[in-house]
């Protein structure tokens, strides 16, 4: 349902790694708002909730709730390092116009 690079599994597994806090995974979900009418949520979690699909990789887990589901099958999440900005990129086959932040589609 969803593609994790490695790049971005590094990434994650490192984030949980130096978490202060216990996480067992990474919750991706989808919230109204952005620049083209929903924008990407991600955020380290403990557990994943009763109606989440659990995707694992290489021993992480990505948690993704029912109501975003339909929104991200498909979707490759990457890690990017460059000079100008780093972070997570989305490539959402389902998003109909992205924002130039990479973080909101339509």
């Amino acid at each position: 349902m969803i593609n994790l690079t490695d790049s971005a599994v590094n990434a994650i597994k490192s984030a949980i790694s130096s978490s202060a806090r216990p996480a067992g995974g990474l919750r991706v979900m989808i919230e109204a708002g952005g620049c083209n009418g929903f924008k990407y949520k991600m955020g380290l979690v403990e557990e994943p909730k009763p109606d989440d699909t659990v995707i694992e990789r290489d021993g992480l887990r990505v948690f993704v709730d029912n109501k975003s589901r339909e929104h991200l099958v498909g979707t490759t999440i990457d890690f990017v390092l460059s000079p100008e900005s780093s972070g997570f990129t989305f490539h959402n086959p389902n998003a109909t116009a992205n924002c130039s932040c990479g973080k909101s589609f339509g």
